[in-house]
């Protein structure tokens, strides 16, 4: 038997993997800058997940990412790239 644990996969979190496919579609150009991104409820339903594991995704992509811009009562858009932070390196 050996004396190291065995180490099981870690599970990426819905949200993240939400987040990981958005992001790629922004970069790919699937989305137009200064348009409309999708709503939380669409994208729920996209993903069928929870609003509130959506309202995380997006987090991500507006707080690591720098590829949303969201502003209350509007909804999101995409930032341009030339305006776009680097993307977080944690």
């Amino acid at each position: 038997m050996s004396d190291s644990p065995t180490k099981r996969p870690r599970r990426v979190p819905p949200y993240r993997q939400a987040a990981d496919e958005l992001a790629r579609e922004i970069r790919a150009g699937a989305y137009d800058s200064g348009e409309p991104f999708p709503s939380e409820s669409a994208l729920a339903q996209r993903f069928d997940m929870a609003p509130m594991t959506i309202r995380r995704a997006l987090e991500v992509l507006r707080e690591e990412n720098g590829l949303i811009t969201t502003r209350w009562g509007k909804g999101s858009t995409v930032v341009p790239p030339d305006q776009r932070s680097a993307p977080s390196t944690e």
